[in-house]
């Protein structure tokens, strides 16, 4: 084909528009993308959903939402906290935007040591880090983790004979972020916090020992989030914060629920 023959493809979204309204986001949503999370000492292998955001000005029609994915494939390290904050700067950049977000929820999984037996097992734990870069180049990072615990009922154990009635609860934390954080880190304050953690694999002596452990340390939901509050009070690497706990009652057909926030998120 010469060069006279070449088809000739107009970029119709580098137009510009005369509608004078800033977008405050716009992207791409719902992107599904294999990662590799690293926090701690850990590098955990999961299929991560993204939400990838930029401010668009007044004047400019369209983004080009290829870039986003551009982004994706440049990543060739394991995500780090710091590398995802850095992703959120090269977005920016990329599509010269004044502003950018990006959301990624992913499953975390964290080999854990049965507490007798000390048989090992996975277990899965929602996770969410979010990190924006405004319009004056202030640059915030969240997370989110959702952490399935065991909760006992003190009123319960107080006024029975024998036994308590007790439940799974899920404890989600969200905060705001001064300095880096392991997922690890921000599931143990929810997991010391409850009446027993939860296991993916328990052999009999476990099983005799979550039990006797959720029984002599009963929790109303409001334990919960208190408790969980006061560990989030004492560590300086978080700023603001909401804990939320919902517990799956065993003995109704609803949950009881408590929210605690330091700031607003």
């Amino acid at each position: 084909m010469n060069t006279a023959a070449k088809l000739v493809l107009h970029d119709v979204q580098s137009q510009p528009d005369n509608r004078n309204l800033r977008i405050d986001a716009v992207g791409v949503a719902g992107l599904r993308y294999p990662v590799v999370i690293a926090s701690g000492t850990n590098a955990v292998p999961t299929i991560a959903t993204f939400s990838m955001t930029v401010g668009l000005g007044a004047s400019e029609k369209g983004t080009h939402m290829s870039r986003f994915v551009e982004l994706l494939e440049a990543q060739t390290q394991p995500l780090s906290m710091r590398r995802f904050k850095r992703m959120v700067v090269d977005m920016r950049n990329r599509l010269a935007a004044p502003s950018g977000e990006i959301a990624m929820r992913f499953s975390y999984f964290v080999n854990k040591a049965a507490p007798v037996s000390g048989v090992r097992s996975l277990l899965d734990y929602e996770v969410c880090w979010r990190s924006r870069v405004s319009d004056d180049g202030e640059h915030s990072f969240w997370m989110h983790v959702t952490v399935p615990v065991t909760s006992l009922c003190p009123c319960s154990k107080q006024i029975s004979n024998y036994g308590a009635h007790n439940q799974r609860s899920h404890v989600a934390i969200r905060v705001e972020l001064l300095a880096d954080l392991p997922i690890e880190d921000l599931i143990g304050i929810a997991e010391r916090n409850a009446s027993c953690e939860v296991y993916g694999l328990l052999k009999r002596p476990d099983e005799k020992y979550v039990t006797e452990r959720a029984y002599d340390n009963p929790k109303f939901v409001e334990d919960l989030v208190r408790d969980v509050a006061l560990s989030l009070n004492e560590d300086a690497r978080v700023a603001r914060y909401t804990v939320e706990a919902e517990n799956f009652e065993s003995i109704h057909n609803h949950s009881a629920f408590a929210r605690i926030s330091r700031g607003e998120l």
